[in-house]
């Protein structure tokens, strides 16, 4: 996820909007591995339908913009446009600094308007991020961001990388992550030094308004040896089989380790088996350093967007995706 070099310093869907959002276009243009969506910084990018049927994306401070919008026409798989004219949450949030503002992430509820979570830098330990809420009455915002944060315990690191998920009951969800590394004793992305912090992906259940919190977030996921340093950028889908994938990020942002990979489970709140490789790593289909993934599903398979490293930054990519069995693997060719 997006540092900017400052390690040192649902969300309730509609039934209809539900049911738009899952409706990838048939029939996508395929590109090469290594061909961006459209060549501009762009990271952790995530992903919404309008029932228009238009796709737009989110994504991370740049661009001489607190949070990034881009829009894709009717195709999640064709280039995009970067909406250059729209900064998507022009205010700043009372508890944030205003920059770095990472991960954002936008869901509709049944009452029209649009929720959108976010990764604020905390204005009182610019070292240290936590999840915030914005509201806005289009997709597009402006967003008004709320005067606290939504999670935000400092002492264990933080938090970032909020998603919204409803499960097929109804049951609303914000996935984010503890930002342990944030409070790590040195190392690749501050936390391979020992004692290793830890850097759970959570799981909040909220009202249908995806802000009111229901009860405790329980912990899903964690980091193991072989991820590193962290595990992070957390967005989960339910296949029509009942396949419960979380799709994290592992490695650090800011070296060749950083991947996509997945999880999967029975159940929204595991236990989530790990995959044996990452979906995706440097190397494969000429990426470097893919992560970020949003995943949206699509009977079932699904897609995805992610970023990975490009000359001016990072950038956007989107791609179909099958699964089988339990494996899930990206259709690029």
């Amino acid at each position: 996820m997006n540092r900017l070099l400052s390690m040192l310093a649902a969300i309730a869907l509609s039934s209809s909007l539900l049911v738009a959002a899952s409706v990838i276009p048939s029939n996508p243009v395929k590109r090469t591995g290594q061909e961006p969506v459209f060549n501009s910084d762009f990271p952790d990018p995530s992903l919404f339908l309008e029932d228009n049927g238009t796709w737009y994306a989110f994504g991370t401070t740049g661009n001489g913009k607190q949070v990034q919008v881009a829009k894709g026409g009717s195709s999640l798989y064709k280039q995009w446009t970067l909406l250059d004219e729209i900064d998507a949450m022009p205010q700043i949030a009372a508890w944030t600094t205003g920059r770095n503002t990472w991960a954002p992430d936008v869901h509709k509820t049944p009452t029209g308007s649009y929720v959108m979570y976010f990764s604020g830098e905390v204005k009182a330990n610019p070292a240290r991020h936590c999840i915030g809420i914005a509201i806005s009455d289009t997709v597009t915002g402006p967003y008004i961001p709320d005067d606290e944060p939504f999670a935000c315990d400092l002492d264990i690191g933080g938090a970032i990388d909020a998603s919204g998920f409803q499960d097929d009951d109804g049951t609303n969800y914000v996935l984010y992550k503890v930002d342990g590394n944030s409070v790590g004793h040195g190392g690749s992305c501050g936390n391979t030094v020992q004692p290793i912090a830890p850097t759970p992906i959570m799981l909040q259940e909220v009202e249908v308004d995806g802000v009111t919190k229901i009860g405790d977030a329980v912990e899903i996921f964690n980091r193991s040896d072989e991820d590193g340093p962290l595990v992070e950028a957390p967005s989960l889908l339910r296949t029509p089989q009942g396949l419960y994938i979380l799709f994290f990020s592992s490695g650090c942002y800011l070296e060749p380790t950083y991947n996509v990979n997945y999880a999967t489970s029975t159940s929204a709140k595991g236990p989530f088996q790990r995959a044996a490789r990452p979906m995706m790593r440097t190397g494969d289909f000429s990426l470097q350093a893919p992560g970020g993934a949003s995943a949206v599903s699509v009977g079932s398979s699904f897609g995805i967007a992610f970023h990975a490293n490009c000359p001016q930054g990072r950038c956007m990519h989107t791609t179909p995706t099958t699964v089988d069995g339990k494996e899930v693997m990206v259709d690029i060719s």
